[in-house]
C-alpha cells in the first residue's frame, strides 16, 4: 500500500467494519478485498447494475462510488440476508437468474422498488430497473419475479 491509504468505518450488512483503502478504490475493489463479491465489476461505467450496491439506503453503481465515501455509510450488498428472501426465492421459482452474473444487482434493485412501490405494474417495473443489464435476455422473467415476489410476505 501507498503512503496515501487512509482508514474508513462502515457499517457493512449490520456490522460495524473497518478498513484500509487506497483513494482510488471503488466499492467494488472494497468488496473485493472484503471477499465479498455479489456486486461485480461489468461495464466500469455505471450503465449495467451489475456492481449495485445500496449505500445508506440508496442504490449506487458500486464501479463508479469511490470506496472512501463509504466512511461513516451503511452499506448494504446481496450478502446482506440470512437464507433466501422474498425476492431471491421469487427470481428462482421464475427462472430469472439464469447465469445469475446480473442477478445481485437486479435482485437489490427490486428489493428497493418493492419498498417504493410495494405493487407496482410493468411500466413501473421497466422503469425502475432500467439501468440494470441482462446479457441472458431474462427480461420477461425478471418482471414476473418482481410481480411474484410482490404478491408473498414480506420477511
Amino acid at each position: 500500500m501507498s503512503e496515501t491509504v487512509r482508514t474508513i468505518r462502515f457499517t457493512l450488512n449490520g456490522e460495524t467494519r473497518t478498513a484500509q483503502i487506497e483513494p482510488h478504490w471503488n466499492l467494488v475493489d472494497l468488496l473485493t478485498r472484503l471477499d465479498l463479491f455479489g456486486a461485480r465489476e461489468s461495464c466500469a461505467q455505471g450503465l449495467c447494475g451489475c456492481c449495485t450496491v445500496i449505500v445508506d439506503g440508496t442504490a449506487v453503481s458500486g464501479c463508479l462510488h469511490l470506496a472512501a465515501f463509504a466512511d461513516g455509510a451503511t452499506l448494504s450488498t446481496i450478502e446482506d440476508s440470512h437464507g433466501l428472501d422474498a425476492v431471491q426465492q421469487a427470481f428462482i421459482d421464475t427462472g430469472a437468474l439464469q447465469c445469475g452474473f446480473c442477478t445481485p444487482g437486479f435482485i437489490l434493485m427490486t428489493r428497493q422498488l418493492l419498498a417504493a412501490h410495494p405493487d407496482p405494474d410493468d411500466d413501473t417495473i421497466r422503469h425502475y430497473l432500467a439501468g440494470n443489464l441482462c446479457r441472458c435476455g431474462a427480461y420477461a422473467e425478471i418482471i414476473e419475479a418482481v410481480k411474484l415476489a410482490a404478491k408473498r410476505p414480506k420477511a
